[in-house]
């Protein structure tokens, strides 16, 4: 094995006042990463390009050295499901949502509270593929409020979604949402966009009726009654192949670009969502996939190149202004993960990559702009990147993995691919 690349999803943050002015990496307590980042180098990486707010599948796109404009989020998310697609098949990704009214429509939440559980989600999915249209479709749901739509046959992808997070700045908690719209005068992209608003409109109708959302309004939960589509696409995503890797992904969209990419993936099945603590959950999915991951990294040693690990959490309490939560959730990854990635890669001369996708500042519940921390760890001084540290000696060893630090480390300012021509990965 000659690398392992970890991303943690929106890892970057920006100062909390719950953490006295810190960022969730600053005011964890992290020996492990310390000792990383005293020996190792860091920079800091606009995962697209500077001034863009990147979603998570452009953001491992552009790293892997790809272009965005062959890869569709709605595509990669069916992909890492079981679904069979065809070359026309319109693919996309969905989220459970709550609305107030299909006359008004106020988005009161994207992700219906985060309390829909496992078993309700496939109750509702089951009846919503119970709809009538002129055309065969699959729905599936995934994970939590997460799901798939796939349209079967020769539609177009030149459309728009209706998930307005993700097509302009939030600007409140309430947001109009708008009919999906062809995006180009195309008859085809017309009809497609017609197909799909008849199944929000009738899928609302089940949903908003449905005897578990009444259950769910007189327990004081949020009705899972619509859903917000984006990320349209019909054309497999031409990737760059990475035949000597190994994934270890659980979610459905990174399971789907490491299959699309060539790699081998190493999964599990994410803890179900029994209950309406989701955070219980949460921390249920991260403890396995820190263990799965060692697993995996232990068991490929000598089959792969390299490794590539995805830890998903971390970019949930960004979302829910939860600093604390992040703070935690960085807390265990240090004794658990990266514990032992710095006792594996010290005896075996590994290289490490630690980064994320993009920043998720608690402040704002949102992506953002601001690149992300990365840190390069090799345990050889003669293969360090940079011959003189920006930091005086007893200062770089004073280093931690955090925003401020990667700012001025030794590997500077770097941009989606880059991250790999300067590391040799």
């Amino acid at each position: 094995m000659k690398g392992i690349l970890v991303i943690l999803d929106g890892i970057g943050d920006l100062p909390c006042r719950i953490l006295n002015g810190k960022t969730p990496l600053e005011a964890a307590e992290t020996p492990n990463l310390d000792f990383l980042s005293s020996i190792g180098e860091m920079g800091f990486l606009y995962t697209v390009k500077q001034d863009f707010i990147p979603e998570t599948d452009e953001a491992i796109v552009s790293i892997f050295g790809n272009d965005l404009m062959n890869s569709s989020r709605g595509q990669l998310e069916a992909r890492g499901t079981d679904i069979k697609l065809i070359r026309g098949d319109l693919a996309l990704r969905a989220n459970f949502a709550t609305i107030d009214s299909l006359e008004n429509k106020n988005l009161i939440d994207r992700r219906a509270g985060r309390t829909l559980t496992t078993k309700e989600a496939e109750i509702l999915a089951k009846d919503l593929n119970k709809i009538k249209l002129p055309c065969n479709f699959i729905f599936k749901p995934t994970i939590q409020h997460r799901g798939v739509l796939v349209f079967k046959g020769g539609f177009s992808d030149d459309i728009s979604g209706n998930d307005s997070s993700y097509t302009k700045k939030r600007t409140a908690d309430k947001q109009k949402i708008k009919n999906i719209e062809p995006l180009s005068d195309d008859d085809n992209a017309q009809y497609t966009s017609n197909i799909v608003n008849e199944f929000i409109t009738k899928a609302f109708e089940i949903l908003d009726k449905h005897p578990l959302n009444e259950k769910r309004r007189k327990r004081g939960l949020m009705p899972a009654n619509y859903l917000l589509l984006r990320g349209a696409g019909i054309e497999t995503p031409k990737l760059r192949q990475y035949k000597k890797w190994v994934s270890v992904g659980y979610m459905p969209l990174l399971i789907g670009f490491s299959r699309t990419s060539g790699m081998e993936v190493y999964s599990f099945n994410y803890p179900k969502l029994k209950g309406f603590d989701v955070y219980h959950n949460l921390h249920k999915g991260l403890k396995k996939s820190c263990k799965v991951s060692i697993k995996a990294v232990k068991k490929f040693q000598k089959k792969s190149d390299y490794v590539y690990i995805h830890i998903k959490e971390t970019d949930l309490p960004g979302h829910d202004n939860k600093p604390l939560e992040k703070k935690f959730m960085i807390e265990y990854l240090d004794k658990t993960l990266f514990k032992f990635l710095k006792k594996f890669a010290a005896k075996k001369d590994i290289k490490i990559i630690i980064t994320g996708d993009h920043s998720t500042p608690c402040n704002s519940k949102s992506h953002s702009q601001d690149p992300v921390p990365v840190l390069y760890y090799f345990n050889d001084e003669k293969k360090k990147i940079s011959q003189k540290p920006l930091l005086p000696k007893p200062q770089s060893k004073e280093k931690r993995f955090c925003e401020r630090d990667a700012l001025r480390g030794e590997l500077g300012k770097m941009i989606g691919n880059e991250l790999f021509t300067k590391t040799g990965f």
